[in-house]
C-alpha cells in the first residue's frame, strides 16, 4: 500500500511528539514517586534519632537488649496515624506501666514488605549487626545509625524504605497523581493529532502544486504556474519553479521561432535558384556568363547561410574550437582591415582607423577567430553604411581591457532595436529584404566568440550617426 508524503509526515510529526510525551510522563512519574519517597523517608529519619536515643537509655537501663523480647517497640507513621491526646507525634514507645496503658499488648509482627500494608519498618541490631527486631532484603540498602551507651556502640538502628509501606491514602495520593498525569500526556497527544494533520496538510500543499504543474510541463504545457504564498524556503521553491517554467517557455518558443526562420532563410535561396535553373531549362532565359554568375551568388549566399548555422549549432553545444595563444590584437585588426580596404573604395565609403595604444596589447586569443570576428563587423558596416559615409575602427586600453569600437554613418538603428541585434535571424528592416541585409546570423556568431574570450559586445547608437558596437577583451596579464 502506497502512503503519500501527506501521512508520512503526519505520523512522522505524531512518532516525534509522542516519543517526547512518553519520555515526559516516565520522567514525571519517576520524579513523583522519588520526591515523594524522599518526602517520607526525612520525615522518618528525624523521627529516627529521637528513636536512637530512647533506644540507648533502655539499654542503659537494663543493661541488654532482653528487654525488647517483653516490650517490643512500636512505629508509628508520622502524619498518617492520628495520635490523639499527644502535643506531639510519638513514633516510638515501649509498655511502661504508665496509667492506662495495656501491659498485655501482644508483640507487634515482623514488618510486611507489600506495599499497601503498613507494617513497623524499623530494623534493630546489636553489636555484632545481627537483627534483634525486624529484617530486610539483602539487595536492600538500610541506613542504619548506632546505638551508643558510655560512648560504646551497643547496637544499631535503621529504617526501610517507606515504599514498602505506604498506607491506603498515600497509595490512592500516587495513584490520582500518575492518573493525573496520564490524562494529560492523553490530552496532549489529542491535540498533536488535531494541530498535525492539517498542518502536514498544509506544508505538502506547495509540494503537490508543484508536482502537477510539473507533469503539466513535461506534458509540453510550458505556461503552467504555481501560486506562491509564503515567503519560506517552500515559497522560494514555488517562486524556482516558475522562473524555470518561464525559462523552458521561452526556449521552447525561441526553438519554434528558430526552425521558423532557418526555414525561412533557406527558402528563399533554394526558390530563387529553382526559378533561375527552371528558366533556363524552358528556354525562358538563355544561358549567359551573367546567368551563371548570378547562380553562383545565389549558391555562395545559400552555403554562406549554411555555414554560418553549422558554426553556431557548434559553439551551442561547445564543439567550437578555439586554438589560444598570446597575440597582439593590433596585428590581427590590421590583417582584417586589409582585407577590406578595396570594398570599403568601391562603395566609396571612408574608412578610418585609430589603433595606436601605449603598450601592445596582447591579449590570450585565437587568431582565426578574432579575425572572423573583426570580419563579420566589417561586412555589416560594408553593407549598411549608404555610399559616401564613414566607418571607423578605434583600438585602445581601460584598465585590464582591451576596448575596440566600430562605428559607422547612417543609417542608425533605433534604441529599442540595440538589445535584440545580437539575437540569431533578427534583421532591424521588417521586409527582410535580401539586396541590402543578410541572414541576421553575422551578429549572433560574434557574439559567441567575444564570450568565448570571456569578453563582452554590446550595441550602441554611433555619433557618426549610424551603429556603434563595442567590445571588450581581457587584457592578457605579465608573465602569462
Amino acid at each position: 500500500m502506497k502512503i503519500g508524503i501527506t501521512y508520512r509526515l503526519f505520523f512522522s510529526i505524531l512518532s516525534a511528539t509522542g516519543l517526547a510525551i512518553l519520555s515526559l510522563f516516565l520522567i514525571m512519574q519517576w520524579s513523583i514517586n522519588r520526591g515523594f519517597y524522599q518526602y517520607l523517608g526525612t520525615m522518618d529519619q528525624s523521627i529516627l534519632e529521637q528513636v536512637v536515643n530512647e533506644l540507648g537509655q533502655k539499654y542503659e537501663e537494663q543493661g541488654n537488649w532482653n528487654f525488647l523480647k517483653t516490650t517490643p517497640p512500636h512505629w508509628d507513621t508520622p502524619g498518617m496515624v492520628p495520635q490523639p491526646d499527644r502535643d506531639a507525634p510519638r513514633p516510638f514507645f515501649f509498655d511502661r506501666g504508665e496509667p492506662g496503658h495495656d501491659r498485655r499488648r501482644p508483640p507487634m509482627p515482623p514488618p510486611h514488605l507489600e506495599q499497601g500494608h503498613p507494617g513497623n519498618p524499623l530494623i534493630i541490631l546489636n553489636a555484632e549487626k545481627k537483627a534483634i527486631i525486624g529484617s530486610y532484603p539483602e539487595d536492600e540498602e538500610v541506613n542504619f545509625r548506632p546505638i551508643i551507651v558510655r560512648g560504646e556502640t551497643v547496637g544499631y538502628a535503621g529504617l526501610l524504605s517507606p515504599k514498602h509501606f505506604l498506607l491506603p491514602m498515600q497509595i490512592k495520593f500516587l495513584s490520582q497523581q500518575k492518573l493525573a498525569l496520564g490524562f494529560a500526556a492523553a490530552g496532549m497527544v489529542l491535540v498533536v493529532v488535531i494541530i498535525s494533520f492539517p498542518l502536514a496538510r498544509r506544508l505538502v500543499g506547495p509540494i503537490r502544486a508543484i508536482a502537477a504543474a510539473t507533469r503539466d510541463i513535461a506534458s509540453g504545457n510550458y505556461a503552467a504556474r504555481i501560486q506562491v504564498f509564503s515567503s519560506d524556503e517552500l515559497g522560494q521553491l514555488g517562486r524556482d519553479f516558475n522562473d524555470m517554467a518561464l525559462t523552458l517557455e521561452k526556449h521552447n518558443k525561441d526553438q519554434r521561432q528558430w526552425v521558423a526562420d532557418i526555414s525561412h532563410e533557406l527558402r528563399t535561396p533554394v526558390a530563387v535558384l529553382q526559378g533561375e535553373i527552371e528558366a533556363l531549362l524552358d528556354g525562358v532565359r538563355p544561358i549567359t556568363p551573367e546567368t551563371v554568375r548570378s547562380l553562383h551568388a545565389e549558391a555562395l549566399r545559400l552555403n554562406r547561410l549554411v555555414e554560418d548555422l553549422y558554426e553556431l549549432s557548434l559553439s551551442d553545444i561547445g564543439a567550437l574550437s578555439y586554438r589560444k595563444e598570446l597575440l597582439d590584437v593590433a596585428d590581427v585588426l590590421n590583417v582584417s582591415l586589409d582585407g577590406f580596404r578595396a570594398e570599403f573604395g568601391r562603395k566609396n565609403i571612408t574608412l578610418r582607423t585609430d589603433l595606436s595604444a601605449e603598450q601592445k596589447v596582447v591579449a590570450y586569443a585565437d587568431w582565426g577567430r578574432l579575425e572572423q570576428l573583426f570580419a563579420n563587423l566589417l561586412e555589416n558596416s560594408l553593407r549598411y553604411t549608404d555610399a559616401g559615409g564613414e566607418t571607423a575602427v578605434n583600438l585602445a586600453l581601460s584598465n585590464s581591457h582591451i576596448i575596440i569600437k566600430f562605428q559607422d554613418s547612417a543609417p542608425g538603428v533605433p534604441e529599442r532595436n540595440l538589445d535584440r541585434l545580437f539575437e540569431r535571424l533578427y534583421r532591424v528592416e521588417g521586409s527582410r529584404s535580401r539586396t541590402s541585409g543578410g541572414a541576421g546570423l553575422g551578429l549572433a556568431i560574434c557574439k559567441n566568440i567575444v564570450e568565448a574570450h570571456e569578453g563582452s559586445i554590446s550595441a550602441h547608437q554611433s555619433p557618426l550617426g549610424g551603429l556603434l558596437i563595442r567590445i571588450s577583451l581581457p587584457l592578457a596579464r605579465r608573465g602569462s
